[in-house]
């Protein structure tokens, strides 16, 4: 049968037929989107991170282009590529090691945590689709790796986008009790947390990839809600977690947009959240709907001996257009209710992020040269804005000054 029937048999179809039209439809986009992927990333198929420009690598260590230079001339660090036009290019692993040499000096130069300062989890949520949550949590986990930091990223969407984003397809590559699922579930078949951590190709940034079978925890877990502790759903998270924390700076979560068991165990696992937010009205008033079911449930959590302990949490102005009238006066409107709350720095719209999309690719893995320089320019500076102030406040959690 074919899955794009004619619209005028849809019209006389049984049940049974939406349903094989349904199937089809879902195996010919997913063969499609294969080919789509293999065609981006041939020969090998899996994605690899670009290599850095001198600048790019400077700023990332935090010193200047010419000190970079200098030790490189003086044998200090590993010889970097050259392209033919005589650019220094270097690949993330040897930025690494090069904060790491810095660092016998100044031991600031490696951000990873210190003793006594707690492991970070940072949920990004959103009731609704498109307010760029998968977007923000992608750029969140690569600019933190690429300054150094021990980054796991957890997709806990069933519609797995920043899967997708990392280069894989959920059908394809992720298996039965390969998702977060199977370190939570309540059944014998539950295992460690580090079987379902894998590596990318992003030095410092691990993944816990999703796929559909992360809805089995909805359905699970309202058959489990009156079990005994141990068995709670709000437990199995932090549980999991704490097997891996030694090993990790900051864990980021991206959250299904939708209030479930999913987001509330990502919320009580979590030391703080970012909620996007589309500065239009209809979007606030779907936020407004989020934090009262939020509110109310927690406080059910708490009740029921849950102990979520937040840092901080920051309402985020994502899609922004600076030139829409309408748009700066909701973003003047949550500033003047919800004060510090709602972060200075916003995630723009920009052309260079959906451009970077078609890929997909990040702002931080898009090649400038192969875009639009200004365009791109104007989006990467206020992306790493939004980043260094999240930056900040992880830092303020820890206790450190700077």
């Amino acid at each position: 049968m074919s899955p794009a029937a004619p619209l005028s048999k849809l019209d006389k179809a049984t049940d049974a037929f939406f349903d094989q039209v349904i199937s089809g439809d879902s195996r010919a986009l997913s063969v499609k989107l294969k080919k789509h992927r293999e065609r981006l990333y041939k020969p090998e198929i899996k994605k690899t991170l670009r290599r850095f420009s001198s600048r790019e690598a400077a700023q990332f260590i935090g010193v200047t282009d010419s000190y970079l230079r200098l030790l490189a001339s003086n044998g200090e660090i590993a010889s970097s590529e050259k392209t033919a036009t005589g650019r220094h290019l270097y690949t993330l692993e040897q930025i690494h090691a090069i904060r790491t040499h810095l660092a016998k000096a100044k031991p600031s130069y490696v951000p990873t945590r210190r003793l006594r300062e707690h492991l970070q989890v940072v949920a990004v949520t959103n009731f609704k689709g498109g307010s760029g949550k998968t977007t923000t949590a992608a750029h969140l986990i690569q600019y933190f790796a690429l300054h150094g930091y021990r980054v796991l990223a957890i997709d806990l969407d069933p519609q797995a986008s920043l899967s997708t984003l990392f280069g894989y397809q959920p059908e394809y590559d992720i298996g039965d009790n390969e998702t977060l699922y199977g370190a939570i579930r309540y059944d014998k078949d539950r295992c460690p947390i580090k079987d379902v951590i894998r590596k990318t190709y992003i030095a410092g940034a691990d993944l816990i990839a999703a796929n559909i079978e992360l809805q089995e925890f909805e359905h699970d877990t309202a058959r489990h809600a009156r079990e005994r502790e141990g068995r709670q759903f709000f437990t199995r998270i932090p549980r999991a977690l704490a097997d891996v924390q030694d090993e990790y700076d900051i864990v980021f979560v991206d959250c299904p947009p939708q209030l479930g068991f999913l987001t509330l165990s990502a919320l009580c696992a979590s030391t703080s959240f970012i909620l996007t937010i589309h500065p239009q009205m209809l979007d606030v008033a779907s936020m407004d709907q989020f934090l009262a079911m939020a509110g109310d449930l927690m406080a059910v959590i708490r009740k029921a001996g849950g102990t979520p302990r937040y840092d901080w949490m920051r309402y985020l102005i994502t899609r922004y257009e600076p030139h829409d009238g309408p748009q700066a006066q909701v973003v003047a409107f949550l500033r003047s209710l919800f004060e510090e709350r709602v972060m200075t720095s916003m995630m723009v719209k920009s052309t260079a992020v959906s451009d970077a999309g078609l890929s997909k690719l990040t702002l931080y893995e898009a090649e400038r040269e192969k875009m639009h320089r200004n365009t791109y320019d104007r989006a990467l500076e206020a992306m790493n804005a939004v980043n260094e102030e999240v930056e900040v406040l992880v830092k303020k959690a820890w206790g450190r000054v700077s």
